[in-house]
């Protein structure tokens, strides 16, 4: 530790709470800090945890003067906008006035069906309401422990610190990404990453570092089960003794769950929703009042499950505005119903045998997914069902038979709910009846702060001062080379082998046993690096005994090498006009949170790195290769794409007109029909037609047909690997336009291009699109001249289009679907545009922000001109309904309960499919078939769409 760094902090950002905890350089003392806030208008106090809430007040409802801050600004100068509480007193505010408070953020940085860094919390608040994105919202919890830090340690700045923050050990690497962009942007440029679960044992091992051997003397498998305020994280350490002292190793992460604290509340609330005073409308409450109820029973949960609690209590759901109090309504909730709702409903005493239930959709309120069943010990069996294996040999039981199922002996509780006595000992006694015996539990004196005490734990230990957790890589990884076909060739010449063998090699970049954190540079070899083009990076690992040395190569024929999904790209020039490629050398890390870095290192400029990353935990971390067809080259690509050339290629070919108009049917014959073209195949042909672009134009039928071929092949625009490079090469065609501007054939594919590319398209591209169409039905109203007939530039085609622009903003949807509605009116309307009204009004977007929906009153409108057609004579008619009606279990998006049912008897006395029917009903998702009708036609083969929610 250098001399700046004077403390060793760890930082909790958790979706209920924000704590920091440090020790001294030197010292073995780990503190928890104190974190002033204000917890009163006017009062500042130090509190050990800091809620991670914003509660944003309307204009004058707080005097400025009662939200100062000891370091000399106010609690509304965070980040953004005036008016903005963090901590204690925004709970409590929150908890008063419905609409108001930003909670859960941290589980919105890993929803990635919405946009992270937009403004879209409080959900569902009312416009007049300033909103910040997630990212935005995390940054503001920790700016504001930077600020009190730094006050209390001027001296020593936290951004000069050896700062470890925490994660759940199931964030995806983007939501690792955008936490620490929130870090980055709170003053926090410099930390480490760290996995919850494990900080919480780093806790429980730091205050047991004494007499760990004889604590552990017993223990062979320990499971540590975090259930936090938004996720439940669990994790398996393999205990194993050398020299009488335990070795201690990772070998199972579970996935990401959205499942915690905050699913109980919600459960509390809507039990509790139920019976408040006034039923009718008033019993199903608005999102802003749903929220401010949770708020209420999250305390009532923690009164009613504590210790000495008493036999109910009451919630109490105050009105809004100067119904404060007038409009406030109160419902009883008993202790013993609190425990059948909390105990029962997320603990239940289940065999080990039961998984997690398959319901048809996820759960959805506030706008997030949580968790389709609630039952955390289900979810506990099917992870250890999934390291089965793993667990058997830890437990000394690879020879039993394969039932029962391998259960830890060991377990370790972490998270807030856990102070209630009720859960840990229905947890345990679950676990005890699946093992036949008790499990040993390990003490958790204060589960709201071990995860930040952890953090420090761990700084300690890599410093050498504390029990690690450790065992080092558990395999050997190997970059897969990339050979010129003369050297593989003079090699095999050299050293031949049995031709059913490949001969392909790799280079060892993590030797198994390399501990986390250490860095491996291959100092002794040179590689070429591609730049500004799409290139792809196999790996392999082996768990092979083999002692490998970094560096060394080592033919992948035989033995136990497993390939792992690759990872596509685009490796981006350090500036204009530099090489297209580098001659590089590689380093090499595993981190705490499973990913293996590689950055390539520019041999003649070290200062110049390119960062790789690996995740090597994910649930699918791992290809069989045999059953990796799906990638496998087409047999018969190189004569598709050679026929593409005839068409499209550089020299000038005697191709007949007739010729270009086969190769469509040419490609089929080769490659089988193309509804059966895979993604992969898909990209190889846009990748050949995209290498073409310039000679599309030879002649109209040409241009027609490379079109629809390009926008065919690159369709949805997004879900395949590299898919935002190929849109933006394809979005650089735009303001060329079209060549034969004459040919309605040319415009009607120019438009469905496009259609088909929107996906991979950002809000600026698409909103320049909607301009270029308006501008084009503008003329065609007017008498302003153009060069071209604007009849033939397709009226219909562009309404499908402007339908497909999810990223546009509301008003300019609401715009845009009032405009199609206005053009129903009238006889000659093409009656598909009814489909564009069902498209802009879906309650789940095909693939934009759920946020960024048309509102519900406006949808409900345009559903009313719907029901009043005769959807005998309007096909499109049905499923435009069932797209506005569609139930997202977002009370924020859903349409009222008695507009979805009359949509419902529509559909049931029009002989309906039964799917659109409980769509409309029930949280389903998308069959294949309507799948490819929300788009406007089918996908890709093998590209299964990710629900907008």
């Amino acid at each position: 530790m250098t001399e700046m760094k004077r403390y060793s902090v760890g930082i909790d950002l958790g979706t209920s709470n924000t704590v920091l905890a440090y020790a001294p350089a030197g010292s073995q003392e780990i503190r928890v800090f104190e974190i002033e806030q204000l917890v009163s208008p006017g009062e500042v106090a130090a509190r050990p945890l800091l809620p991670s809430v914003r509660y944003h007040a309307a204009p004058g409802e707080l005097d400025a003067g009662d939200l100062q801050l000891p370091w000399g600004v106010s609690s509304t100068d965070h980040l953004d906008a005036p008016s903005i509480v963090i901590g204690r007193l925004a709970r409590v505010l929150g908890a008063q006035v419905p609409g108001r408070l930003v909670a859960s953020a941290k589980s919105w940085l890993s929803h990635a069906a919405v946009d992270r860094v937009a403004p879209i919390l409080p959900w569902g608040a009312a416009d007049d309401v300033h909103k910040v994105s997630p990212v935005e919202a995390s940054a503001s919890y920790l700016a504001h422990v930077r600020a009190a830090w730094n006050q209390r340690f001027p001296d020593a700045p936290l951004e000069q610190q050896d700062v470890v923050l925490t994660v759940p050990a199931s964030f995806d690497e983007g939501a690792r990404a955008l936490t620490v962009e929130a870090a980055r942007m709170a003053g926090l440029p410099s930390l480490r990453l760290l996995e919850e679960p494990q900080a919480a044992f780093y806790d429980w091992l730091f205050h047991h570092r004494e007499r760990l051997a004889d604590e552990l003397a017993q223990t062979r498998l320990v499971l540590i089960c975090d259930v936090g305020g938004g996720t439940t994280d669990l994790t398996l350490i393999e205990v194993s003794m050398a020299d009488g002292e335990p070795q201690l190793t990772r070998i199972g992460v579970g996935n990401h769950l959205m499942l915690g604290g905050d699913n109980m509340d919600l459960a509390l609330a809507h039990l509790v929703e139920a019976r408040l005073p006034g039923g009718g409308e008033r019993a199903r409450l608005s999102t802003a009042s749903l929220s401010q109820l949770v708020e209420r029973c999250r305390g009532a949960k923690e009164l009613l499950l504590g210790p000495q609690a008493p036999d109910s209590a009451s919630i109490t759901l105050l009105g809004a505005g100067a119904k404060l109090v007038g409009g406030a309504r109160t419902a009883q909730v008993t202790r013993d119903e609190v425990e059948r709702v909390i105990v029962d409903g997320f603990f239940p005493a289940v065999a080990a045998h039961e998984r997690p239930g398959r319901p048809r959709g996820a759960i959805v309120e506030f706008g997030l997914p949580y968790a389709t069943d609630a039952a955390v010990t289900r979810h506990i069996a099917a992870f250890l069902g999934r390291f089965e294996a793993q667990s058997r040999k830890a437990l000394g039981r690879e020879k039993d038979e394969p039932a029962p199922l391998p259960v830890p002996d060991t377990l370790l509780l972490n998270g807030g709910v856990f102070r209630a006595q009720a859960l840990t000992q229905r947890l345990a006694d679950t676990l005890g009846a699946w093992r036949g015996e008790p499990l040993h539990v390990l003490g958790n004196d204060n589960p709201d702060v071990a995860v930040a005490r952890g953090a420090v734990a761990y700084s300690l230990a890599r410093a050498g001062g504390a029990p690690k957790i450790g065992g080092g890589s558990p395999r050997s990884y190997f970059l897969v080379l990339d050979e010129p076909a003369d050297a593989r060739e003079e090699r095999q010449r050299s050293q031949p082998a049995p031709p059913e063998q490949t001969t392909q090699r790799g280079i060892c970049l993590l030797p198994r046993g390399t501990e986390e954190g250490h860095e491996i540079l291959i100092a002794d070899r040179t590689f070429a690096l591609r730049l500004g083009h799409p290139v792809r990076f196999h790996l392999v690992s082996s768990s092979a005994d083999t002692v490998y040395v970094p560096g060394e190569l080592a033919d992948l024929a035989g033995g136990d090498f497993v390939r792992l999904p690759p990872i596509a790209t685009i490796v981006p020039p350090q500036g204009a006009g530099s090489a297209r490629e580098r001659a590089v050398r590689i380093a090499t890390s595993l981190t705490e949170v499973g990913t293996l870095e590689v950055h390539c290192i520019d041999r003649d400029n070290p200062a110049e790195r390119w960062l790789l990353e690996f995740q090597l935990r994910r649930e699918h971390a791992q290809v069989d290769l045999a059953d990796d067809a799906a990638a496998a080259r087409h047999p018969r690509l190189d004569e598709a794409i050679a026929q593409i050339d005839r068409s499209f290629g550089s020299r000038s070919q005697n191709v007949d007109k007739k010729e270009v108009k086969r190769l469509r049917a040419q490609l089929e014959q080769l490659l089988g029909p193309r509804e059966s073209w895979n993604s992969a195949l898909l990209r190889e042909l846009f990748g050949a037609l995209w290498e073409r672009a310039r000679r599309r134009r030879r002649s109209a039928d040409h241009e027609r047909l490379w079109l629809n071929l390009a926008g065919y092949c690159v369709r949805p625009g997004f879900g395949y690997p590299l898919d935002e490079w190929r849109v933006e090469q394809l979005w650089s065609l735009f303001d060329d336009g079209i060549q034969y501007v004459q040919e309605s054939q040319v415009w009607s594919e120019w438009w469905t291009l496009w259609r088909r590319a929107a996906g991979g398209l950002d809000e600026t591209a698409q909103l320049r699109v909607l301009d270029a169409m308006a501008y084009l039905q503008t003329a065609a109203q007017s008498r302003h001249k153009l060069p071209f007939d604007v009849a033939k530039t397709g009226i219909a085609d562009m309404v499908r289009l402007s339908a497909s622009l999810e990223r546009i903003p509301v008003e300019r949807k609401i715009e845009l679907g009032e405009s199609v509605l206005a053009r129903l009116r009238k006889p000659s309307e093409n009656h598909q545009s009814w489909w564009a009204v069902g498209r802009i009004g879906a309650r789940r977007p095909f693939y934009g922000s759920a946020h960024n929906v048309v509102p519900a009153d406006v949808a409900s409108g345009w559903l009313d001109a719907i029901l009043a057609l005769d959807w005998k004579k309007i096909d499109p008619a049905a499923f435009a309904a069932v797209q506005i009606a569609r139930m997202t279990g977002d009370r924020s998006r859903d349409l009222p309960h008695e507009l979805r049912d009359a949509v419902i008897r529509r559909l049931e006395a029009a002989s309906a499919p039964r799917a659109w029917i409980t769509m409309v009903g029930e949280v389903v998702e998308l069959d294949n078939a309507d799948e490819g009708r929300v788009f406007g036609e089918s996908l890709p083969a093998g590209l299964k769409l990710i629900s907008s929610d």
